[in-house]
């Protein structure tokens, strides 16, 4: 049955897809898979399919934050998929962590609103741990530069209080801050699917979001590479966690 927001059904014949934020990326990813075909463009549910080692795969975006992202993760499980991977983009909370480095999740701090809407707090945001084994060693195979260690999962980047939110995190060794890895972590393990975000770093710890998401709009060189890194090892992690099944 064709699903009311992504406008896909099960016709699409995959198990796996790549989560961007934002539906320009979705062209992007195209640039790595064969055959790539658009499939719908609704809202800010754009999306294709194409094969990568002649593994299906859907490439579809979930606009920002965990609400939209959450309905996104619901609808596929309903067509049939059951392993998602997130590739955004994130702010660093720590010194060394630089432009365009991948931030993988291996845990996400539920300041979100969309998964306490599923569950209460003490249940944990985390990923597939197989599938994020696949991510890490993809991106060690690839020789990216990444980090694997908790997310910081929020609402808004305007809060009165958002440098001390994340100051405290930061002290709290929280890597980097996204709005949607908590949703997709919660409602993807209380659906049985499969996830794993990794997410491309366009802030420095010490630099103001704004200039930097500015930059990375701009197609910064650094973040750029970022970019197509999050893709590739999303891709392969994929391809790996799809044959050992």
């Amino acid at each position: 049955m064709k699903q009311p927001h992504i406008q896909l059904d099960e016709s699409v014949s995959a198990k796996c897809a790549l989560l961007p934020g934002d539906p320009a990326r979705v062209e992007v990813i195209a640039e790595f898979l064969q055959n790539p075909k658009e499939l719908a463009y609704n809202r800010e549910y754009r999306s294709l399919i194409g094969t990568y080692k002649e593994m299906p795969v859907i490439a579809i975006s979930t606009g920002m934050g965990g609400s939209s992202s959450s309905i996104a993760v619901e609808e596929l499980h309903h067509i049939g998929l059951d392993s998602l991977v997130r590739i955004g983009s994130c702010g660093a909370l720590q010194k060394g962590i630089g432009l365009g480095d991948l931030v993988i999740g291996c845990g996400a701090i539920r300041d979100d609103g969309a998964s306490k809407a599923y569950v209460k707090e003490i249940y944990p945001a985390v990923p597939d741990p197989f599938l994020l084994n696949d991510v890490i060693q993809s991106a060690r195979d690839f020789g990216f530069a990444h980090h694997v260690g908790i997310i910081h999962s929020h609402e808004t980047f305007y809060t009165d209080t958002n440098e001390e939110e994340e100051a405290k995190w930061a002290s709290l060794g929280v890597l980097g801050s996204d709005f949607e890895s908590a949703a997709l972590f919660t409602v993807g393990r209380i659906r049985g699917m499969h996830t794993a975000s990794i997410l491309n770093n366009v802030v420095l710890s010490d630099a103001d979001s704004a200039d930097s998401v500015g930059n990375y709009q701009n197609g910064a060189d650094l973040t750029k590479k970022g970019e197509e890194h999050e893709i590739l090892t999303a891709l392969e992690a994929l391809y790996r966690f799809q044959n050992a099944k």
